[in-house]
């Protein structure tokens, strides 16, 4: 049987059968204290696809972090291939608890970054020399905004049949066909070949235990499905429903918010989705559902200004209820269970 053949990183060796756990150094600070990249690689002697995991591409999102440290303290047995796992990309965001790098730069705006560009763009360099080009396959983990909600789902090129079975096989309710921004790890990666899901689920600066668990079990669920893993006996699995649109419902006037629906519930087309309201008690403006769909992210805050974008719609090919059912199955079932 023919074995794998060496990984390098940050200039380190790692060999097939191997479990490495290693500081790539990113740049010092100001007072010179060094900055390293956390990375756990995992490799097994049988040769198969290298896949990386990673998280806090943007400082604030917090959730993948979580998931990373699970998935490690698990120790998962790698039986092909080789897994990369990166719990903290923006490790000066983590840091400093924002969403951005010190040069005030969107690091997944930045790729594939320069060796000799502004910090943002040498972090960029570095994360996509040293892993990504050595990846067939990524999975990058995401939350929504400061005081913004996503409900577990996968965004991916769904025209591509093989990133497409792979979301499928994630394990959550709703799948989004995503289009590539310019200067995102996920357009720089499809580019060489790399396919790429992103995994979309809860609060910056929040852990969320459902989204935690939902990332946990999907991302084992993947490297199963690459054959990386052995099959888990599942009891109940949520059916995945893509959704080809979606559309941010934005706040008609300024004011105080009462939520009407919550995030994973199915409405139909002109129904209130949320009132908004005067501080003395007077509802000033309803806001409706303009197509029936599945509210995918929401507003936490319940102060709005005119203009904010409120409430999240995913909306489908066939409109089909069963994606709530989807989702309630998926919450019975992970919040059910014990820890992961």
């Amino acid at each position: 049987m023919p074995i794998q053949s060496m990984l390098e990183i940050g200039g380190q060796s790692i060999a097939p059968g191997s479990r490495v756990k290693l500081e790539l150094p990113v740049a010092q600070l100001a007072t010179g204290t060094p900055v390293a990249m956390p990375i756990q690689v995992i490799r097994s002697r049988k040769p198969g696809p290298v896949v990386f995991v990673s998280a806090a591409i943007h400082g604030d999102e917090l959730n993948g972090v979580e998931i990373i440290r699970r998935l490690i303290a698990k120790a998962p047995k790698i039986t092909a291939g080789s897994l990369i796992m990166v719990p903290m990309v923006n490790v000066f965001g983590v840091h400093s608890q924002s969403r951005y790098t010190p040069d005030r730069r969107d690091l997944n705006r930045t790729f594939p970054g320069s060796e000799k560009g502004s910090l943002a763009g040498r972090l960029a360099h570095i994360f996509m020399t040293e892993i990504v080009d050595q990846c067939d396959y990524g999975i990058d983990l995401h939350t929504g905004a400061i005081h913004r909600s996503n409900l577990p789902q996968i965004r991916a090129n769904l025209k591509d049949p093989e990133t497409r079975q792979l979301a499928e096989a994630f394990g959550v309710p709703v799948i989004l066909n995503s289009e590539l921004r310019d200067g995102s790890l996920r357009q720089i990666a499809a580019d060489q070949g790399t396919r790429i899901l992103l995994y979309e689920a809860g609060e910056a600066l929040r852990f969320d235990e459902l989204s935690i668990r939902a990332g946990v079990k999907g991302v084992q669920n993947v490297l199963a499905a690459l054959g990386m893993m052995r099959k888990r006996s599942r009891k109940a699995t949520p059916e995945p429903f893509a959704a080809n649109k979606s559309h941010w419902l934005r706040a008609p006037v300024s004011g105080i918010v009462r939520d009407l629906k919550r995030l994973g519930d199915w409405v139909e087309a002109g129904e209130a989705l949320a009132e908004i309201g005067d501080p003395y008690g007077e509802v000033t403006a309803t806001l409706y559902a303009t197509r029936s769909g599945v509210i995918i992210g929401q507003q936490n805050i319940p102060l709005v200004q005119e203009g904010d974008a409120m409430v999240h719609v995913a909306m489908f090919d066939e409109e089909d209820m069963g994606v709530a059912d989807s989702i309630e199955l998926m919450q019975d079932t992970l919040l059910d269970s014990p820890v992961s």
